[in-house]
């Protein structure tokens, strides 16, 4: 299924912000009740500060590490012709329920200010396995810039299984959520669960990796990923997904076919980045991303990363971005030199720790990219703060009787901005949502 252009479908996302641009719901009436048990207002971050000199670069330079073709062409002779992003929403099997229809707990995990526009929770059983938690979200609207992945508007949510919890055999896997967005109010969704190709592709295995960051230009998906402190990203191509013949608890090839924990897609892998120096950790110069977004305002369009750090700590993080490739039989990949290495174009240093959101964006005649930067509360409990930073300031909302700064989500995710429709798209632990992002601005000014 090929992408549409930039200079197509206008008239058709003009309408779609007409019918996005309603009142916004009454959806955070239980979360304005945080202010008494969060008094300790966030720390301002301050103004970002540009780090140039190549010691604080080349620890965030990656070297690519693309799949052989014949290792994903054996899977697929052995699995059957891969399919597209139409054929899992035409099998959505679960679905997305409106705000008003959640319960409060649900609505309670929403941001106070700004409150979203949209608002949705997942299926009941879904919401009720605490095993499984959302993390990240990605769209149509990074895909392509008109919005549509073919005739699809399409989200998509990765979600990671905690260690510590649920069957072994789901222990840490990453799944994505494919939600069917055509209808606002009734998106369907089906599941996907990420695989790594294994023995040349006579096999796979499970991605064991906690997928806080997500972004999907053009036909490529990039995750975030913890696989040994190896990788810092893995990369999947959205025409080769793949149908299983087994439902069984096993992952990878069994008696009779393939399998994969019951889920009947699964993605393999086609590439990583992995750092040049050393390996990614909380802590040393190597950082690992723990935010992933898309920034269209830059020429070219680029990768945003930001650094996780323990909500709290003393570890001040480090905002960077790389620059996607403009070469056309490399779509969705990341701009490289001739040895296959991408080096970041741009890196800031913020005084924020926690972050578990990053979203860069230049308005029209602004002299500078404004930063919003998503965090978790010092305890990981609670709402956290969302931060607006330059290089010259810091701004965030003030909420509850105590004008503190904890007004975004509970278990804040990743942020993804739709640029036909002007919306920024994100996910508590226990809802998806958008706020527009004028909303968002006047929020923290």
């Amino acid at each position: 299924m090929k992408h549409r252009g930039r200079h197509r479908r206008r008239r058709r996302g003009a309408a779609l912000r007409a019918v996005l641009a309603g009142t916004a719901l009454a959806l955070t009436a239980a979360a304005t009740m945080i202010s008494a048990s969060q008094a300790t207002v966030a720390g301002n971050p301050g103004a970002l500060k540009q780090l140039t000199s190549s010691s604080d670069t080349a620890p965030l330079r990656l070297q690519e590490q693309l799949v052989p073709a014949r290792t994903l062409d054996r899977l697929a002779s052995s699995m059957g012709r891969p399919v597209g992003v139409d054929a899992v929403l035409r099998s959505a099997d679960h679905t997305l329920r409106e705000g008003a229809d959640c319960g409060a707990r649900d609505r309670a995990s929403l941001p106070v200010d700004p409150a979203p526009a949209r608002a949705w929770c997942w299926d009941r059983a879904d919401a009720a396995d605490t095993a499984w938690r959302p993390a990240s979200v990605t769209t149509s609207g990074d895909a392509d810039d008109d919005g549509f992945w073919g005739p699809h508007r399409v989200v998509l949510s990765g979600w990671t299984h905690r260690a510590g919890t649920g069957p072994a055999a789901e222990r840490g896997l990453a799944k994505v959520a494919f939600v069917d967005a055509d209808d606002p109010a009734r998106p369907v969704y089906r599941w996907v669960l990420l695989v790594v190709p294994v023995d040349g592709g006579r096999n796979y295995r499970g991605l064991v990796s906690r997928v806080s960051g997500m972004v999907w230009y053009q036909d490529k998906l990039l995750v975030t990923t913890e696989s040994g402190g190896d990788e810092s990203l893995y990369v999947y191509n959205l025409h080769r997904i793949q149908r299983t013949t087994v439902d069984s608890p096993a992952i990878g090839r069994v008696p009779g076919g393939w399998s994969a924990d019951g889920y009947q897609y699964v993605m393999p892998a086609v590439g990583s980045y992995r750092p040049r120096t050393g390996h990614c950790a909380s802590s040393g110069p190597v950082a690992c991303p723990g935010a992933l977004s898309l920034d269209r305002t830059t020429a070219p369009d680029s990768l945003v990363a930001g650094e996780w750090t323990a909500p709290g700590g003393e570890r001040r993080a480090r905002l960077w971005r790389y620059a996607f490739s403009k070469d056309p039989a490399r779509s969705g990949l990341l701009a490289t030199d001739a040895a296959g290495r991408a080096d970041p174009v741009e890196v800031y240093r913020t005084r924020a720790s926690g972050v578990r959101g990053v979203l860069s964006y230049r308005k029209a005649g602004a002299a500078r990219s404004s930063w919003y930067v998503g965090r978790l509360p010092g305890s990981r409990a609670g709402h956290g703060g969302l931060w607006r930073q330059d290089t010259e300031a810091a701004k965030a909302a003030r909420c509850g009787t105590d004008h503190s700064h904890h007004c975004w989500a509970q278990g804040p995710g990743s942020l993804s901005y739709w640029q036909e429709t002007g919306e920024v798209w994100s996910v508590s632990d226990r809802m998806l949502f958008t706020v527009p992002l004028d909303t968002l601005d006047r929020s923290l000014e």
